[in-house]
């Protein structure tokens, strides 16, 4: 099973950190980072070791006895994002009893140590097979490819193998026979119900017998010492999960085959005597695991099975950090140097300089542009102008002066005072009188203006209660007599006169 973890917890591996790509790899890494090659150097990525435990058995020739235990150990290594090396080295330990007796085993020499006659008596096959097994797998991950989603907690792989496998098997041969075991009648078939009667006998019968050797292939076959070497093939599927950045539990099943029928200690004969000759076959074992892997490896991403190769891909697309991009190409339909996006004026007259917005320039700001302004400077009192930009200018200042101050004379003549009573402000009911007279008088005299004037002692109160006073005179005359409040001046001058009288005077 594998795992990884990576070197930089990013979601994704830097693709710009040189610090993971190999010494063979810096000359693409360079040209990728000056965007003179497309691709990216492979980062250096870290090596899994796993060790798992599991459930070992045999098919073979004898029904297997479950369970029976196996291990294994192994190294991987990604060669890429979908296929990796692994070597792995298994042991398991292998049963099997037969409850069917079998008389065809005249060509199995162990089983006529006791005297037994093939075809006459009866015989269980059993077996326990110790079984060991180097071999090196070629791994294809599934899913870490993936067009909708950045990474997954778990991978899906599977792969094949090729390896050697040492096995030494042994048999149990009472010396006293199996004649005391009840055995079915292999023609009629009667006695299937007694299964679990004959299992328990058996294991009564066989309880303290010892192993010998089974039949094997040495003189035929490459072995090791009492071990049978044969060629092997497997087939292997499985699930990781990550635990955390550097663990990951594997669930794995592995198949293997070899060119070899004596695995379980028994070749193919004819196992009742009844049974018509069948074609040979070849012995296999299953291991079923559960793992643990773990990652190893300095200045490294982790094994690359656990990386998507599109991640990068993606992220660049989402958001740009490395890829050129060419100059925009920005429409400006009216040439004025303002892109259309940007151009509040988008219909410029040819060769008329326009502001940063593409609006025609208007130094005057008579309404005329530039382009078309006879008259670029117009003062404001010549305005407005006429459709080539020039204006009239009224008379000059001199003669409006003249004009102006004879037609501010005023003649509005003498006003009354408005006397207050100790320190109120509110104006009696003679005050508001004489103050319609003033507002009168002021309307009969538009060209006139006036100032109420108190005159307060040097204290911050008394100036206060004087600035109360002249407000409100000024107050009642705009906004019950309807003069206009520009026509009205205030005005507080200490120690001038008698605090509690407020004069009113023409300006």
């Amino acid at each position: 099973m594998s795992c990884g973890v990576f070197a930089q917890d990013t979601g994704v591996y830097n693709i710009y950190d040189s610090t993971v790509i190999p010494s063979k790899g810096q000359a693409q890494q360079n040209e990728f980072m000056n965007n003179t090659y497309d691709f990216p150097a492979k980062p250096r990525n870290e090596t899994e070791l796993g060790i798992s435990v599991g459930m070992f058995s045999v098919s073979g020739d004898v029904a297997a006895k479950l369970p029976t235990p196996g291990f294994a150990v192994h190294v991987r290594k990604a060669l890429g994002y979908v296929f990796s090396l692994r070597a792995q080295y298994l042991y398991g330990i292998g049963k099997g009893l037969n409850w069917k007796p079998s008389f065809g085993y005249k060509n199995d020499p162990v089983w006529q140590t006791n005297g037994s006659v093939p075809g006459v008596d009866p015989v269980y096959y059993n077996y326990k097979t110790n079984v060991q097994d180097l071999s090196l797998q070629g791994i294809f991950t599934i899913n870490n490819v993936r067009f909708h989603k950045q990474k997954t907690g778990f991978v899906i792989y599977g792969g094949v193998g090729i390896g050697a496998t040492l096995y030494d098997t042994k048999v149990q041969v009472p010396s006293q026979g199996f004649g005391s075991i009840p055995y079915i009648n292999p023609v009629t078939g009667d006695g299937y119900s007694k299964r679990k009667e004959i299992r328990k006998d058996l294991k009564s019968l066989l309880s303290g017998v010892p192993y010998t050797q089974a039949q094997n292939n040495r003189n035929n076959s490459a072995h090791i010492g009492n071990n049978t070497l044969k060629a092997s093939g497997s087939v292997i599927a499985g699930m990781a999960f990550k635990l955390s950045k550097r663990i990951n539990l594997a669930l794995e099943d592995r198949f293997t085959f070899i060119k070899d029928d004596l695995l379980d200690g028994q070749q193919w004969q004819e196992h009742p005597v009844a049974d018509p000759a069948q074609t040979r076959d070849y012995d296999s074992y299953n291991y079923a695991s559960v793992g643990l892997n773990f990652n190893i490896g300095k200045k490294a991403v982790e094994p690359l099975w656990w990386i998507n190769p599109l991640d990068y891909a993606y992220s660049e697309i989402n958001q740009p950090k490395h890829m050129k991009l060419p100059k925009p190409v920005l429409d400006d339909a009216d040439g004025d140097g303002v892109t259309d996006q940007f151009d509040k004026e988008p219909n410029t007259p040819a060769g008329c300089p326009v502001d940063t917005h593409g609006v025609s320039l208007d130094t005057d700001g008579d309404g005329v542009p530039d382009c078309k302004d006879k008259e670029k400077i117009t003062p404001t009192a010549c305005q407005p102008v006429d459709a080539d930009g020039v204006g009239k200018c009224p008379e000059p200042a001199c003669c409006k002066m003249i004009d102006s101050m004879m037609t501010k004379v005023c003649h509005i003549g003498d006003l009354p005072s408005v006397s207050f009573r100790g320190k109120s402000s509110n104006l009696s009911t003679d005050a508001k009188a004489m103050l319609m007279t003033v507002a009168t008088k002021m309307k009969d005299n538009p060209n006139c203006s006036i100032v109420i004037t108190g005159y307060p002692a040097a204290s911050k109160a008394s100036q206060a209660l004087c600035n109360k006073r002249t407000e409100a005179i000024k107050t009642y005359l705009t906004e019950k007599e309807g003069i206009s409040a520009d026509r009205v001046d205030v005005s507080c001058e200490v120690g001038g006169g008698e605090a509690n009288t407020i004069d009113i005077k023409s300006k």
